[in-house]
């Protein structure tokens, strides 16, 4: 064996698109969606013919579109149905805790009193230390440093927290959201003023 393949067999694989380490080293499945997580593909068996793996796909449709499954969203080929029971993934997590988050400011006291102040502080401080996406804990904690939570009320709590979900969407490549008092109310307590949501 030359010294080049004995190098090359030592170096660790790269990582597939999406998917994150945890700190141990390991990859990390609340901090990777579900999508990035590819099973190993599995050679078909030799007692297998085209044809029944053609009906299996088939099979396998038809139970989506009478699901309704199959209509939810564009699934990429070969990417994986998550099915509902299990645990969340990035994504699920993290538009969980977003709805929250957003919702618990919009209903936060205009001039809160000191303990309503000191508990939103202790609950948007326990995030970096507490939420189990590791990378994601990591850039909020860092956010929170520079720019610290506004727990002054909700005039101030609702867009600093706007603010920190929109730094998220830029660095995943999605939109900003307004983050005016009336956008975040009308998004996240009183619902579009056209009644849609009454």
């Amino acid at each position: 064996m030359s010294a080049d393949a004995g190098a090359s067999s030592s170096k660790k694989p790269s990582l597939p698109p999406g998917m994150v380490l945890g700190p141990d080293g390991k990859p990390c499945k609340i901090c990777t969606a579900f999508r990035h997580w590819k099973p190993p593909k599995q050679a078909p068996s030799p007692n297998t013919s085209p044809a029944s793996s053609t009906q299996q796909k088939t099979t396998a449709m038809m139970a989506a579109f009478a699901s309704g499954t199959g209509f939810s969203r564009r699934q990429e080929p070969d990417e994986p149905v998550r099915p509902a029971d299990c645990p969340p993934d990035v994504e699920e997590l993290g538009r969980a805790t977003w709805t929250f988050l957003h919702t618990t400011a919009a209903y936060f006291p205009e001039k809160p009193t000191q303990a309503q102040r000191v508990n939103m502080l202790s609950l948007l401080r326990a995030l970096p230390v507490l939420y189990p996406c590791s990378s994601c804990a990591q850039h909020l904690g860092e956010n929170m440093k520079t720019r610290p939570p506004d727990v002054s009320g909700r005039a101030g709590l609702s867009p600093w927290l706007c603010e920190q979900h929109n730094e998220v969407n830029e660095r995943l490549g999605k939109e900003r959201f307004e983050c005016t008092v009336e956008k975040l109310d009308e998004r996240w307590k009183d619902g579009p003023s056209d009644g849609s949501c009454d």
